[in-house]
């Protein structure tokens, strides 16, 4: 049995189609599958000392990029969850696409279905790129405890989806979409470290990142990645955004 068998009819074909659509252009193609991987190795050759080793804390003996993976990883979740999706979604809606499919066999879900499979795609894709470029250029070692570190990249791929879900759920405009989710997608972005990583990252500023989605998805996966205590109270809130924000999409989204 395909995995096409366990879809609604017709969301594999739009899912196909969605995929070209998406490949076609550039700017998705750079700043979701290429952009986490450019950010890597440009913060890791451009900043000075990022070749040293760490002599405290749980990265001792490590290269100081190490701590820049986690902000890459939780950047290449954020890209296509709010910088992607919600444009898309909100310009069919936009558009009247979305009230002309409820008129078709094929149902609206289907395509939100379709844009939430790409991002993730896309989210894995960027991810394992980041990790192969980066290691070929520095020598970063493996995840001291993976399995932490996969559960961290799950939950925090379906907070920060569910919340682009609540701005892809209301958005009139595709215009209106994107300028929402750039003022939620920067703010994400400095709690998940990518300019402070949480190793240097004030005590206050950490203690408020470890509880938004992007800043606990990072925190927790740099606890699975260099060691330390089991981060209970980011996967937590990881699973908190999720359950909330996919209860608030739902019960808010509108299809005209």
């Amino acid at each position: 049995m395909t995995t096409a068998a366990f879809m609604p009819r017709g969301v594999a074909p739009l899912i196909r189609s969605e995929a070209r659509l998406f490949t076609r252009d550039f700017g998705n193609v750079f700043f979701v599958l290429a952009f986490p991987a450019i950010v890597l190795v440009g913060v890791g050759l451009a900043i000075p000392g990022m070749d040293e080793v760490i002599t405290n804390g749980p990265a001792t003996g490590l290269a100081t990029i190490v701590v820049m993976v986690p902000p890459v990883l939780a950047t290449a979740m954020a890209t296509p969850a709010l910088t992607t999706m919600p444009g898309i979604i909100a310009g069919y809606r936009e558009q009247g696409v979305l009230t002309r499919l409820s008129t078709t066999p094929m149902r609206p879900s289907g395509v939100v279905l379709a844009q939430v499979l790409i991002g993730v795609v896309s989210f894995v894709i960027a991810t394992i790129l980041a990790l192969v470029v980066g290691s070929l250029v520095f020598d970063i070692v493996m995840p001291v405890r993976p399995g932490l570190v996969a559960l961290s990249l799950v939950l925090g791929a379906v907070a920060i989806f569910a919340v682009g879900m609540i701005i892809a759920a209301r958005a009139s405009k595709a215009s209106t979409a994107q300028g929402i989710a750039m003022l939620v997608f920067f703010p994400m972005l400095f709690f998940a470290g990518l300019w402070t990583p949480e190793p240097i990252m004030p005590d206050l500023i950490a203690d408020i990142a470890g509880w938004t989605p992007l800043g606990a998805a990072s925190q927790a996966i740099s606890a699975g990645w260099l060691g330390g205590p089991m981060p209970w109270q980011q996967l937590a809130v990881m699973v908190g955004y999720a359950v909330l924000s996919a209860a608030i999409a739902v019960r808010f989204f509108r299809w005209k």
